[in-house]
């Protein structure tokens, strides 16, 4: 009896132990999960920073600069 009570312990021991390393490897990978998407948002904010200027420069140009023209596909109805 004494032995199955022992083995009993050695197994809920064991347990226990096999579900803390389960959540300190969930830990591990949702640090490195916010890492990661902190590097991503970091990349995509100097990136917006690099361009703003230009893509605000060729939209101005674009909106400030208009041609008048007909349209290739108007046919005059005779």
């Amino acid at each position: 009896m004494a032995s199955q009570s022992q083995g009993i312990q050695q197994l809920l021991q064991a347990e226990k132990r096999a579900a803390e390393k389960v959540a300190d490897a969930r830990k591990r990978k949702a640090r490195r999960l916010k890492q990661a998407t902190r590097r991503q948002v970091q990349g995509m904010q100097s990136s917006q920073q690099r361009n703003r200027e230009r893509v605000l420069a060729q939209l101005l140009g674009m909106v400030c600069n208009v041609r008048p023209q007909v349209h290739p596909n108007y046919r005059i109805a005779a």
